[in-house]
């Protein structure tokens, strides 16, 4: 996925840029970048790889090159970010959220309009570059991110670095999100709010679908006015989303809470504990427990020196280990006990089956599973949140091909709570793994514990739905 802050400040924002761009590290892995504006100096960037490093001791060395109080930062799961661009309609440095799956379409249609691309990334179009150049298509700022909204099949939020503060513009349909914070220096403005209140904002406002505003050092500029209808990705809560953050003034620990309380409330397995597998679970399994009435016990816990945030080799097999090697059991908790562990989601089982055979290695007398939400049936066309090339990489999928003989049959029955064949899907994935019990949460339960209405909530994964 990724994310991203900015600054606009009446001081120099380069220490803001920073270490708010470093509070969205957990959103992504591969790249991160920054660009600054100063009147004296114009814009300057920077680009590094983090897929061995961290985003801070690839930047702190060189924050005393960047000036000025206009500035931006990004951390990337896809393309070198930011670009800076020079046009007809000004200039500006920009970074995008963004999972645009028309890529090779409208890269053929800039080519046949003689435009060019000059940023490469392993022989694929650089689609902020690409983002950048639908931009400059329009008659000003405004028009040109309409055209990306009206153009791209997928989603994109993005903030655009002007000689005149920065422009920040949310997805069409507000599948991800944009938080700005106030202080009495200035203005952020990022995708998670987590990076505010250390950096002494205040939440501020929140970005509605589609909408574009300027924000200048002491004021914020609508451009352009929301959508009314919205489909923010579930995901956020369920996983993504720093426990601290709020979307649409909606916690996410407080949603991880209720989904546990909810899974708790009609669950009648007979427990000593509850633990939550680090990190996403834990908020569920400390609900789980309450609603339960029995301990909250840290019978596994993330190893952070080294392992602080989700660092993934391309490699199946080393990303195998690094996954085990971040978690360790604590037997002399496990030992005779009878557990339930709270999970974020199962996509394709390796690190589960890990977890689990760790669990029971370590003296657990009994292992149920308990997941935040439902099954992964439908790979996600919105929000590029994994790598999955293919639906097949999912074990739903999997198990569904060895049920019907073909992966896509009967899928409605199968993401339907309580039907033969949803029950029948679940038990598979129980006996795979080997454990005593295993439930998923409802899709009623997840929007009862988010709280927005449904049709203002993306649950494609679970149930197959689409826009309006």
């Amino acid at each position: 996925m990724g994310g991203f802050f900015g600054a606009v400040k009446k001081s120099a924002c380069i220490a803001d840029v920073f270490y708010g761009t470093d509070y969205n590290s957990h959103l992504g892995t591969k790249r991160g970048g920054m660009a600054t504006y100063a009147k004296e100096k114009g814009f300057m960037r920077s680009i590094h790889n983090l897929e061995s490093s961290y985003f801070r001791t690839k930047f702190e060395d060189e924050l005393s090159e960047f000036k000025g109080n206009a500035g931006i930062g990004i951390i990337s799961d896809t393309d070198p970010q930011p670009i800076v661009i020079n046009s007809r309609i000004g200039k500006f440095a920009i970074v995008t959220v963004a999972k645009i799956n028309n890529i090779k379409e409208l890269e053929e249609d800039l080519l046949t309009q003689n435009q060019h691309f000059s940023e490469m990334s392993l022989n694929v179009t650089n689609q902020t570059e690409l983002v950048a150049l639908l931009i400059t298509q329009g008659k000003d700022f405004v028009d040109g991110i309409e055209q990306v909204f009206n153009s791209i099949k997928g989603s994109c939020s993005m903030l655009l670095l002007t000689e005149n503060g920065i422009i920040a513009a949310r997805d069409k349909w507000g599948r991800t999100p944009i938080i700005v914070g106030k202080n009495d220096d200035g203005y952020a403005v990022t995708s998670e709010s987590s990076s505010l209140p250390n950096l002494g904002y205040q939440i501020e406002r929140y970005i509605g679908p589609g909408e574009i505003i300027r924000i200048h050092e002491d004021r914020i500029e609508q451009l352009r006015k929301p959508n009314e209808k919205m489909q923010i990705c579930s995901f956020l809560w369920v996983y993504y989303g720093f426990p601290t953050s709020n979307y649409e003034n909606i916690n996410v620990e407080y949603v991880r809470n209720k989904i546990g309380e909810k899974v708790a409330e009609n669950d009648d397995v007979e427990i000593d504990a509850a633990c939550g597998i680090p990190d996403s679970g834990v908020g569920m399994a400390l609900g789980y427990a309450e609603e339960k009435r029995v301990p909250y016990l840290r019978s596994i816990s993330k190893y952070t020196p080294t392992w602080p945030r989700s660092f993934m080799p391309s490699n199946q097999e080393m990303r195998s280990l690094v996954a085990k090697m971040k978690l360790i059991p604590n037997n002399s908790i496990l030992k005779g006990k009878r557990f339930v562990f709270c999970d974020d989601s199962i996509v394709r089982g390796t690190q589960l089956r890990d977890n689990v055979k760790m669990l029971y290695e370590g003296g657990a007398k009994e292992v149920h599973v308990r997941i935040s939400c439902p099954p992964l049936i439908y790979g996600c066309p919105f929000v590029g949140f994994t790598r999955q090339k293919s639906p097949m990489e999912l074990l739903t999928r999997r198990i569904i091909k060895e049920f019907e003989g073909d992966e896509n049959k009967n899928l409605e029955k199968y993401t339907t709570t309580g039907t033969p064949e949803y029950n029948a899907l679940v038990e598979k994935i129980r006996e795979h793994f080997q454990i005593d019990s295993l439930k998923f949460n409802t899709i009623e339960n997840l929007i009862e514990a988010i709280g927005l209405p449904k049709c203002k909530v993306c649950t494609h994964c679970f149930d197959g739905s689409s826009c309006f």
